[in-house]
């Protein structure tokens, strides 16, 4: 069985840790958070700070998923632990449908009944949430967060570090930009240039 580390401790983690467990496929060596000072063994996992990762990495031959929410902060601990891609898991719910054709990244999260359908590519450190569908040749780049139950139609394209609020609606060859936020409850019409903030339905770019 392979071994896996979880980095970060909160709400998201504990959707993972279930995930994990449900796979099968893992065994789960430590949950690493800088909220913990020392490391620490309950049962047959550890907790410890982050910092202690790398002792851990080498001991156990781990592969490493990190359970943060936040897409910059995702960035900021894969750039300070500056590992190779193929260090990271891939976590996948056994309840998601994957189509034909379908390719998904290292250290990438695919929650409960989530749909990927023929084509689609979803990038490194990405999470696509509970119930979200991902339609035919859709493309995410990295460190994307598609929140629960958003829609992506067919052929959208995403960039790095954009976050596409929950029940959002994207129709079909719409191209959203990098560092972008999409609202809650949002029906993208039109392309949304990088860095901006759109909400609305249909949605408008406030910032």
């Amino acid at each position: 069985m392979k071994k896996i580390v979880i980095i970060g401790a909160g709400g998201h983690s504990k959707v993972v840790q279930d995930i994990v467990e449900a796979m099968g496929e893992y065994r789960l060596m430590a949950i690493l958070d800088d909220q913990y000072e020392v490391l620490k063994r309950k049962g047959n996992v550890y907790f410890g700070p982050i910092l202690s990762y790398r002792s851990l990495f080498i001991h156990f031959e781990c592969k490493v998923i990190i359970a943060i929410g936040r897409n910059d902060l995702r960035l900021k601990i894969v750039n300070e632990l500056n590992l190779d891609v193929m260090d990271y898991g891939t976590v996948i719910h056994p309840t998601a449908i994957v189509g034909k054709n379908v390719s998904i990244g290292k250290g990438t999260v695919i929650m409960p009944n989530v749909v990927l359908n023929a084509g689609a590519s979803v990038g490194n450190h990405v999470i696509v949430n509970t119930s979200s569908v991902i339609e035919h040749d859709t493309h995410l780049d990295d460190f994307i967060h598609i929140a629960p139950s958003a829609t992506l139609t067919g052929a959208v394209k995403v960039g790095t570090g954009t976050l596409i609020g929950a029940g959002s609606t994207v129709i079909p060859s719409i191209t959203i930009g990098e560092w972008c936020k999409v609202g809650a409850g949002s029906t993208v019409i039109k392309d949304i240039p990088n860095a901006s903030t759109a909400v609305g339905s249909p949605a408008r770019i406030i910032k």
